[in-house]
């Protein structure tokens, strides 16, 4: 029985019949062509020890051996020379495109760090979509016990579509997580703003506590420091208020009582 990579079989069993409803012909739903893995080593371009080493990671992550890019002109302003390393690089077609693919959704993806979806932001405008992937740790062919340095690289998946639309809604029904034009990093936003106010909120409530609590304290200490005959004189004054206060509110009672009899007869 010849083997058939699990996204393909996808592909040719159920993401045509989705997609085939918006095209005259089941040729014209778009399709992968390639996947390219890409890896600049910057300033490490002399370092034949990084070099080898970059390209045996890469070639573990792709399954399928990774070759060395060169410069092909000099680059005075980047001390770059014709023929110097400036990256390593490996294009996946074919079964090893869908277990690549497969790979990257269901295992790697998952284990990058406060990983929300992937932005839709990157497509080119032609069909093709290029990933970036800041740690190259979150593959599970690099051994953590054995790299010297954390890199990058970007992923880039091409189809045979000019449409970002068309490109989009195919690796959708392969599975890939996008973020829904940024839903997931607003959701995030908003409940990270909400845990901000309700932060906000109760230390407000906390320094009004506290501030109600130290005026309780002063006044108490104030209190603390009159005589006896001077605390009864304030008690006093204060009761005095408060039937005052009372009486007022039992005319205008009275009055507003009487206006409203007025109105009505």
């Amino acid at each position: 029985m010849t083997y058939t990579p699990r996204l393909k079989q996808k592909y040719n069993s159920e993401i045509v019949n989705k997609l085939k409803g918006n095209y005259k012909s089941v040729m014209q739903v778009p399709k992968l062509v390639k996947i390219s893995l890409n890896q600049g080593v910057g300033n490490e371009s002399t370092d034949k020890k990084f070099i080898d080493t970059a390209q045996q990671e890469m070639s573990a992550i792709a399954g399928q051996k990774a070759l060395v890019t060169k410069s092909k002109k000099d680059i005075s302003n980047f001390k770059v020379r014709k023929g110097m390393p400036v990256g390593v690089m490996v294009t996946l077609r074919g079964n090893k495109m869908y277990e690549f693919l497969d790979r990257l959704i269901s295992a790697t993806l998952p284990r990058v760090r406060d990983f929300k979806g992937v932005p839709k932001k990157g497509f080119d405008g032609r069909g093709n979509y290029t990933l970036g992937i800041k740690e190259h740790i979150v593959f599970q062919e690099i051994d953590l016990d054995k790299i010297n340095k954390i890199t990058g690289m970007d992923i880039t998946i091409v189809t045979d579509t000019n449409s970002d639309d068309e490109a989009f809604n195919l690796l959708k029904e392969f599975g890939m997580p996008f973020s829904e034009n940024g839903a997931a990093k607003k959701e995030a936003e908003e409940a990270e703003q909400k845990r901000q106010e309700a932060i906000k909120r109760e230390a407000e409530e906390t320094a009004r506590a506290e501030a109600a609590e130290e005026e309780e304290k002063k006044e108490a200490d104030r209190r603390a420091a009159l005589s006896q005959e001077e605390r009864d004189k304030e008690d006093a004054e204060a009761k005095a208020n408060e039937d005052t206060d009372s009486e007022e509110n039992k005319d205008n009672n009275e009055k507003s009582a009487e206006a409203d009899n007025s109105k009505n007869k």
